[in-house]
């Protein structure tokens, strides 16, 4: 089993929490993993080159794809999800939601998403629309920018993942070190970030909001 992970800091309690969980017995499959930008699994999902992968949420949607109730979620605010200030229209490669999001807010700069965008944030909040903030205060609802999807298996992965997203992952003080070096960002703020910010269960208003957005990208709807 191939399963997609990219390498960001809000995937770091999801990284700890499948290396402690042990297999049921009866699954003889190991997982694997391919690591890339979210939006490299889009393709890779779409093509069947891996079993399972946090995909965008604009993407999740397809038809083709069975979803758990598990994602990147964030209320109010998520630090990591940006429009520079007064800067020239360019999309982030890395997510197709990010970039839709931007669009339906009617917002015109650069798109940054991901650990480069929880830094700059953190030295220069003043300078970024943070996109959760801007959609919160449009629509009253969280977002989720991310779910877990696959084409096969459900019953699977929802077995693995199922207490994954009402869990409070403890993520190893070695592990924050090792992130807070690679990634040039503080302990302390990694924990505020994951602690306080990002998390994992799409419950009814994740639902009614993620409903809201694809509408708004499908019918070309600013918000």
């Amino acid at each position: 089993m191939i399963f997609g992970k990219f390498d960001y800091i809000n995937l770091l309690p999801l990284t700890i929490y499948l290396k402690k969980y042990p297999l049921p017995n009866g699954f003889k499959a190991v997982i694997f993993y391919k690591k890339g930008e979210p939006s490299h699994f889009n393709k890779e999902l779409f093509y069947r080159r891996i079993d399972g992968a946090m995909t965008s949420s604009i993407e999740s949607v397809r038809k083709k794809y069975k979803n758990l109730d598990v994602g990147i979620c964030a209320n109010k605010r998520v630090l990591s999800v940006l429009v520079e200030k007064d800067s020239i229209r360019a999309k982030d490669p890395s997510s197709a939601t990010s970039n839709a999001l931007s669009q339906v807010l009617g917002l015109k700069g650069r798109v940054i998403i991901g650990d480069k965008a929880l830094k700059l944030y953190i030295q220069d909040p003043s300078s970024y629309i943070d996109l959760c903030y801007l959609w919160y205060q449009k629509t009253n609802l969280p977002f989720v920018f991310a779910r877990f999807s696959c084409m096969q298996k459900k019953v699977y992965f929802s077995k693995i993942l199922k207490s994954f997203a009402r869990q409070k992952i403890k993520i190893p003080q070695y592990m924050l070190q090792k992130y807070a070096h690679k990634k040039d960002i503080s302990t302390k703020d990694i924990k505020y970030y994951l602690n306080e910010v990002i998390y994992y269960n799409i419950a009814y208003k994740e639902k009614k909001a993620l409903k809201r957005f694809v509408d708004a990208v499908k019918f070309k709807k600013e918000i």
